[in-house]
């Protein structure tokens, strides 16, 4: 019995450990017929390590923690970015976005457009390249991002580059790319070829939206998984009040990441019925922590820090790695295990290579979000976290179209108006001048609420840590500030949505602007 007259897809359905055996029996099996691994990325939006693998106790994750039980989970990975646009240029090319000039959210939008450096290009073109078939959508063959069945809520309000409904997945790149890279929003078109499928996932912003909806999501939460989340059992991180809309919408929150698990359970279930489970490589990470005045858009662990799994053929199953991943090494091992050659320009890095030899550091940037100017550089070594601003003489909540939509920022801003906030959140939030610099002990302080930078005793590993994000800016090529042309280029399209809050703010960044601030 050999594998002589079996078919690549018949193959392609056999559990590798029967290809083995088979191959052992009947001589082996030629390059031309050994089926390449597919490629299976799940990205989801605005979420933290919210699962139980991760620790989670007031919610129970099974799909997510069976990832993990079966492969490696990551305890210490970060994005670049913390907001969508900005990382998922990063995550797509396997570069910060820093260096392909990518670094402003929804940036590249007006008419001055972004254009990636020679010799970058998006790794699903580089897959297509070598014969396999891209595609992004929900990984279901009758549900969409949201989970919802396809065509539900069509024509409603076009979001993040998605339509209601809709079967493609989320891009949201700044730069110019040709939507051919993708061939198809699922996999069931691909013929005799391996795949490479993002399923790209709405996460933490299926809790979004008025008060309606809220209410509607909570009702769907309930039919689907037969209860929510009780917002007095929730924990807040110590900076942010125990107020009931803050716990209100912490609740709903934890029900996204049971939504977004049950999510993920089902596509696993597609690809054990199919017979393509045990050949695929799955990565699991979320485009930054969760939506909230300290998280997305930031660089403390609330917006950086992102569970990042990896479960496939040879991956250890079980194993538990501490050692610091970026998020744009997804693209480069993905490469790797397709047997594809990493671009040299590449900055990820393959983190299952032979050889390997671990990150010293992991670096994050933060630049202007919409019409928010800002911008924030960091640096992570073993134990600290060095964070600088160039912007001290603007409070951390600066005025957001977007984020000051959102219920949980509107009560903050009412209580610090109120004078009832606690010392350490006003410090936190609404502190003007805010530190040029903060060193914080991540390991002993989680949630980075003692700025070290200001110790004496700490002045030695402030300036180490200095030159190190120095390096980093040279070494990667940080463009510096956005010019007021390019800014320009970008506000005349945020201004034709006749948003006064948005004009408002715009000319608040330009006055700002004008008095050195």
């Amino acid at each position: 019995m050999g594998l002589t007259g079996i078919s690549l897809k018949q193959v392609m359905k056999l559990p590798r450990t029967l290809v083995a055996f088979l191959a052992l029996l009947g001589g082996t099996l030629s390059a031309a017929e050994t089926p390449r691994p597919n490629i299976l990325w799940f990205v989801v939006d605005d979420m933290s390590a919210h699962f139980s693998c991760y620790g989670e106790t007031l919610i129970e994750t099974p799909s997510v923690d069976r990832l993990a039980a079966e492969g490696t989970k990551f305890t210490r990975a970060y994005v670049t970015a913390p907001v969508c646009s900005a990382c998922r240029s990063a995550l797509i090319t396997g570069m910060y976005q820093t260096t392909i000039g990518a670094h402003h959210h929804r940036s590249g939008r007006g008419e001055i457009k972004i254009h990636l450096p020679e010799g970058v290009e998006p790794v699903p073109a580089i897959f297509q390249r070598d014969g396999y078939f891209t595609c992004i959508g929900s990984g279901l063959i009758d549900r969409d991002y949201r989970g919802l069945p396809f065509g539900a809520g069509k024509g409603g309000k076009k979001k993040d580059g998605l339509i209601p409904g809709g079967r493609l997945g989320k891009t949201d790149y700044n730069f110019e790319w040709d939507a051919a890279i993708y061939d198809s929003h699922d996999w069931a078109e691909r013929g005799e070829k391996p795949f490479f499928m993002q399923v790209q996932l709405h996460g933490g912003k299926l809790r979004e939206g008025t008060e309606e909806a809220r209410l509607t999501f909570r009702e769907r939460v309930i039919a689907e998984l037969g209860g929510a989340t009780d917002p007095d059992k929730v924990t807040l991180p110590p900076y942010y009040p125990r107020d009931p809309v803050l716990l209100a919408d912490w609740a709903l929150y934890l029900d996204s990441v049971r939504l977004t698990d049950l999510h993920v359970g089902r596509v696993l279930e597609r690809l054990e019925s199919e017979g393509l489970l045990e050949n695929t490589f799955i990565v699991f990470m979320t485009d930054h922590g969760i939506s909230h005045a300290r998280g997305k858009q930031f660089l403390t662990d609330e917006g950086t820090h992102i569970p990042f799994i990896v479960r496939g053929p040879g991956i250890e199953r079980g194993a538990v790695r501490t050692d610091l991943v970026e998020h744009i090494d997804m693209a480069a091992f993905s490469l790797a295990a397709a047997g594809i050659s990493i671009p040299g320009a590449m900055q990820g890095r393959d983190i299952f290579a032979k050889g390997y030899v671990q990150r010293e550091a992991a670096f994050a940037a933060r630049d202007r979000c919409d019409e928010t100017v800002e911008r924030i550089r960091s640096v992570r070594t073993d134990q600290f976290l060095y964070i600088r601003n160039f912007h001290p003489q603007r409070p951390h909540l600066q005025p957001n179209a977007y984020k000051d939509g959102k219920a949980i920022v509107q009560r903050l801003r009412a209580l610090h108006e109120a004078g009832t906030l606690a010392s350490l959140t006003e410090a936190l939030l609404f502190r003007v001048p805010r530190p040029a610099e903060e060193l914080y002990d991540y390991r002993d302080d989680p949630h980075q609420i003692r700025n070290l930078a200001i110790d004496p005793a700490f002045f030695a590993e402030v300036g180490a840590h200095r030159s190190k994000l120095d390096a980093w800016m040279i070494e990667s090529r940080d463009p510096g500030p956005e010019s007021e042309e390019r800014y320009d280029s970008d506000m005349a399209e945020y201004l034709k949505r006749d948003n006064p809050e948005v004009e408002k703010n715009i000319a608040l960044m330009k006055q700002w602007a004008l008095e050195g601030k």
